[in-house]
């Protein structure tokens, strides 16, 4: 490739929060440009937050039907590569399904969808289509993370037995979102979130992380959800116990009225030899226990090279010791999709780290974890099976 990729964008404007971590990590590497956008249902709004980025007036649309149905008449050399899609969830299913009718690559917020079918659907025309779905779980994107999977898939730990995840915020504490808290008011309202509330926002995550470091899938869970703050609609606190396909046992835990937390993720993964622990808060240091030695820390960055995976390597950006947080995270996932995009079109095979990206199918794992912890929590069952 010679050339940036050309990046479109649904949702996203002025004010609104996740659109400018996209744009911010999709910019950290150079090879990805915003061309165009559709970035508010307000006409207005879309307007002036096209102008604030400087895009050109004519790629400015006020609604992303215009402007991939545009962009897709548009010279090869012209029109954009793919489209980012950061809008609340009940307006994700419908961009992406037309810019992939139309030939565009998507990168998507998480969940994928708004229900469990539509992920299906986005399922089949990605595999109907070849081309590349890019789902944004950030903490896939940290370097450590990707040393945990490694090690995990090494057989370092031995069988993998137990993983305990937690992820508790306290930023609901209050009823927000009738506060005038824009992000409270459409992730607590089950007309644009769905059908869970903190389970979806931020249990997801876990789930995912559960899933991506082990490489062992959900089959079984039992689960407790709760609504702690008087007059919401959706669950803001949530218990999973979970079973593996290995045998393995699980508990994951996933609340935003955690009272003084802020953005505490935290995993821990412990085999017959012994155990690894990764924060969210400390993203540069991985924890491992082990069962008959001293305990080791290994750091993002430390000067050695036979220690750390090609996959945890590669997605280093700083020498040892510096800070690589969220932002480089969610950089790596867009580095990665980019990669990936540009070998596919100069018809080069992408590395096993260049692919190293969720994708489609892990965003339809999401939406029936979310479909599977809804019907347990209101089951009479001890555990619900984990149906896809």
């Amino acid at each position: 490739m010679n050339r940036k990729l050309r990046m479109g964008m649904v949702g996203g404007g002025k004010d609104a929060f996740i659109g400018a971590v996209h744009r911010i990590a999709a910019n950290m590497d150079g090879l990805i440009e915003l061309a165009c956008g559709a970035l508010s249902v307000n006409p207005e709004t879309a307007i002036d937050s096209g102008k604030m980025l400087f895009l050109p007036d004519d790629r400015i649309y006020t609604n992303y039907e215009d402007m991939i149905k545009a962009e897709s008449k548009l010279p090869a050399d012209k029109r954009m590569d793919f489209v980012t899609i950061v809008t609340p969830n009940f307006a994700h299913f419908a961009p992406a399904m037309m810019a992939l009718d139309h030939g565009f690559h998507v990168v998507i917020e998480k969940p994928m969808t708004f229900t469990l079918d539509e992920a299906k659907q986005l399922q089949k025309k990605v595999e109907e289509t070849g081309l590349q779905l890019c789902l944004t779980h950030t903490y896939s994107g940290y370097p450590m993370v990707k040393q945990a999977r490694a090690m995990v898939q090494g057989n370092v730990l031995g069988k993998i037995r137990k993983v305990i995840v937690e992820y508790p915020q306290g930023w609901l504490s209050r009823l927000s979102e009738r506060e005038g808290n824009a992000q409270a008011a459409w992730r607590t309202d089950p007309k644009r979130s769905g059908k869970a509330g903190a389970m979806g926002d931020i249990g997801t995550h876990a789930a995912h992380l559960t899933e991506y470091i082990t490489g062992l899938k959900i089959t079984q869970l039992c689960a407790d959800l709760n609504i702690m703050v008087e007059g919401r609609h959706l669950d803001d606190d949530g218990n999973v116990l979970l079973k593996f396909d290995n045998g393995a046992a699980g508990v994951l835990i996933a609340s935003q009225i955690a009272a003084g937390e802020e953005n505490a993720l935290k995993i821990r993964i412990y085999g017959e030899l012994g155990g690894i622990e990764w924060a969210q808060q400390e993203p540069n240091t991985l924890l491992v226990k082990w069962l008959d030695q001293p305990m080791q820390v290994l750091r993002a960055g430390g000067n050695y090279t036979n220690v750390l995976s090609s996959f945890a390597t590669h997605n280093c950006r700083t020498p040892g010791g510096h800070p690589e947080g969220y932002l480089e995270a969610f950089g790596n996932i867009y580095r990665n999709f980019a990669l990936t995009l540009s070998a596919h079109i100069d018809g080069v095979q992408p590395t096993k780290e260049m692919l190293d990206f969720p994708r489609v199918d892990e965003g339809v794992r999401g939406m029936a974890f979310i479909d599977n912890v809804v019907k347990s929590s209101t089951s009479k069952e001890k555990w619900t099976p984990f149906e896809v």
